[in-house]
């Protein structure tokens, strides 16, 4: 990376931190988008495998300059934003428990330039979460609900005990080869219910650093260089401890008080969320987040 690309990534920074005021610079749209697809990656929460849900009300505050700008589309653009959002969450697989909505705030403890943005996971209506989940089919005849308790062998409660009401019995077991007779379960089976599930795949993540693969084992992983690190970057520019990685789905990269600091997929940022193929920059290195199953 060359040294002018190195000082627009850092002028970026400090723009949107501490010396906004000293630049006047005014907040611009897009980045307040970036601000909510980051704040979407920094709050996932997975409820299951197939499911992880982010934040759907965002309130963003800007300074009495910045808000008094705004102020005539913040409804139009409060429904871009929300757009933006939707569709990232759709790149990025997350889903949502109510409608998307952006809203706009005045904060007198804000200067031009600089700005806040506030999320909550807000429930919607029935109806919008049928929406994001198929209805999925019954295992059970007739296609009834699924009692509370799961099922055990045939007596769907205890062994030998007598099927719940609407759900018919099935047949006795006979001799072998007999008409009519379902087969025995065999090991590794359930009665009535086919084999039982693979197990989830296993998600495997690595890093790669100067065409070398590391792979990520445990849950935090720090980079640095220092020889006492997981992942050692030789750059003079690279801090003894300069970040460490939290491996999940999601995955996240936070800043450990380096000298250069760290951009996320040309973010310069304190903490940010990672997806596979994010490029982390450290000091002059890039380095590939990877992460897939297998």
């Amino acid at each position: 990376m060359g040294p002018l690309k190195k000082f627009e990534q850092r002028l970026e920074g400090l723009v949107n931190g501490a010396f906004a005021k000293a630049f006047k610079s005014d907040v611009q749209p897009v980045e307040i988008a970036s601000a909510l697809k980051r704040e979407c990656d920094n709050n996932a929460t997975i409820w299951n495998r197939d499911r992880t849900m982010v934040p759907n009300d965002f309130v963003v505050e800007l300074g009495q300059h910045d808000y008094e700008r705004l102020s005539p589309y913040v409804q139009q653009l409060g429904g871009e934003l929300a757009t933006v959002v939707r569709d990232y969450a759709q790149q990025q697989r997350y889903s949502f428990i109510g409608p998307v909505e952006v809203h706009f705030e005045h904060a007198d403890d804000l200067d031009t330039g600089l700005y806040r943005v506030r999320s909550q996971a807000l429930a919607g209506s029935q109806s919008h979460l049928d929406q994001q989940q198929p209805p999925q089919a019954s295992p059970f005849p007739g296609g009834g609900p699924q009692p509370e308790q799961p099922p055990q062998g045939y007596g769907y409660g205890r062994p030998g005990g007598p099927p719940p009401p609407g759900v018919p019995a099935p047949p006795p077991f006979g001799p072998p080869g007999t008409p009519g007779t379902p087969p025995r379960p065999q090991p590794g089976e359930q009665a009535g219910y086919g084999q039982t599930p693979p197990p989830a795949p296993r998600l495997r993540t690595w890093l790669e650093v100067n065409g070398v693969r590391h792979e990520l084992t445990a849950p935090v992983v720090k980079l640095g260089r220092s020889t006492d690190v997981e992942v050692r970057v030789d750059d003079p520019s690279v801090s003894r401890h300069h970040a460490e990685i939290r491996v999940g789905a999601p995955a996240s990269i936070t800043d450990l008080g380096s000298t250069n600091g760290i951009v996320v997929d040309g973010q310069h940022c304190q903490r940010a969320g990672l997806r596979d193929g994010s490029r982390i920059v450290l000091g002059s290195t890039t380095v590939v987040f990877r992460q897939a199953e297998g």
